[in-house]
């Protein structure tokens, strides 16, 4: 069963390019690289060159006579002699690259000899990929890719482009939903925050209509994501990363949710877990949120390094990681408000990454004022609550109210609630999260 994805559309778009970079695709393992690109290349392609540098290591030996594309094609055809290589009609796809960095030195000559499009594909785990820069550097295009976002699972379960248009003219208009769609959106919600975005496991839920064996599919990744830093991560890193990786849950419990190193093991410092940080967010495992030096435009290089959130990269993933009672409460009951709305925002820093934007939140030393996440118009800065439960937005208020935050007009809230705006504060439901980027878009302010 295929999901339709949105890098389909961006692998279309790519194909029709006159003059296209070789492509780079990246992103955390088992999120449907390899099946959306199969996919695409078997739709729009007389011909396909398949190359997988873990299935078949024989085919790290076709740089032996260099980095030229005549001179890997060749030492390819003498390994598989079926594959074949015709102008303008041949892709070739170089997949987990991770194994193999040094294919990405051969970009330049392909978009040079300009005969046959290529894509690499890699999990980039524990890839410094400051070495395929320099190797590819203005010989490549990225595209980074994520599990499924909620858009993506409403396709997965049959909705429409125009029911998914309908949501966005209801936040545009501030029109309430009805109570049918407010039960249906926010149920498909739970559930697509339970079940997470890994392809294999949406679409084993969609078949079946049942949870029963997803979880322990998530389960299984996440050990697989655990053997990944055994074998990617170096020396004393292995353990430093799955300490880091292992407390984001627990950490995620506090009411204070900035994650602190000298909790993950005694003696614990910041500068000697920096590195381990960087490379769970790299391979796409966590997204990082940094605290704002202060509200203000503009939000890049105006944060605190050492000052962060960490959240699950998918929030399936972080359920899957809590204690069976929470399991049973959640998926019998439906009730995400558990750890304390960790697992609601959770679920919109990972909404809000896979819409393009960084992650930020403020909280101000010398008061109580706390804000969970920032994003911004063309003119204004907009401060986001997530709220797990019904009750007033101080920190919103004081935010949009005092003279001390010029750039801050307006702000939204997300809840279980419906549509709604009053003293400058729109509310949306949950589920409208996904649509944050295209509906910013619209406004004035």
């Amino acid at each position: 069963m295929y999901l339709r994805r949105k890098i389909d559309d961006y692998l279309k778009s790519w194909a029709n390019e006159s003059d296209k970079m070789p492509l780079i695709i990246k992103g955390a393992r088992q999120i449907g690289k390899t099946e959306s690109i199969l996919n695409f290349a078997n739709k729009n392609y007389k011909y396909v060159v398949y190359i997988n540098f873990v299935t078949d290591e024989k085919y790290k030996k076709i740089i032996a006579d260099g980095y030229s594309a005549e001179d890997i094609v060749k030492n390819i055809s003498k390994l598989n002699a079926k594959f074949r290589f015709v102008k303008n009609e041949t892709l070739i796809i170089f997949d987990e690259m991770q194994e193999f960095p040094e294919i990405a030195t051969s970009l330049k000559f392909f978009k040079i000899d300009g005969q046959y499009d290529v894509i690499c594909s890699g999990s980039m785990l524990g890839i410094n990929y400051n070495r395929i820069e320099s190797n590819s550097v203005g010989y490549k295009e990225d595209y980074v890719m994520h599990s499924l976002d909620f858009e993506e699972f409403l396709w997965a379960n049959g909705y429409t482009d125009e029911q998914v248009s309908d949501l966005l003219r209801h936040m545009e208009s501030l029109t309430p939903f009805n109570d049918l769609e407010m039960s249906v959106y926010h149920k498909l919600f739970l559930d697509f925050c339970i079940l997470g975005g890994m392809p294999r496991i949406v679409a084993s839920y969609v078949q079946e209509k049942t949870f029963e064996r997803c979880l322990k599919m998530q389960r299984q990744l996440i050990h697989d994501y655990e053997e990944d830093v055994r074998k990617y991560a170096e020396g004393l890193d292995q353990t430093r990363i799955l300490n880091v990786y292992s407390h984001i849950p627990v950490q995620l419990a506090k009411e204070n949710k900035k994650f602190q190193i000298s909790k993950v093991a005694s003696g614990a410092r910041f500068k000697d877990y920096r590195g381990c940080i960087e490379w769970l967010a790299d391979s796409g495992i966590v997204n990082v949120c940094y605290c704002l030096s202060f509200p203000e435009l503009p939000l890049k290089g105006n944060y605190e390094d050492d000052k962060y959130k960490l959240y699950f990269g998918d929030t399936g993933l972080l359920i899957a990681s809590l204690d069976d009672e929470s399991q049973e409460d959640l998926r019998v009951n439906d009730n995400l408000g558990v750890y304390k709305g960790a697992l609601y925002e959770n679920i919109i820093a990972e909404s809000l990454v896979k819409q393009g934007y960084s992650l930020y939140y403020y909280k101000r030393e010398d008061s109580t004022l706390e804000e969970d996440f920032f994003v911004r118009t063309k003119k204004s800065l907009v401060p986001v609550e997530v709220k797990a439960v019904s009750g007033r937005s101080k920190s919103l208020r004081t935010l949009i109210d005092s003279n001390r935050y010029p750039d801050i007009r307006y702000g939204i809230k997300l809840s279980k609630n419906n549509i709604g705006f009053e003293n400058n504060i729109f509310t949306f439901p949950y589920f409208c999260s996904f649509l944050m980027k295209r509906y910013l878009k619209t406004v004035e302010w």
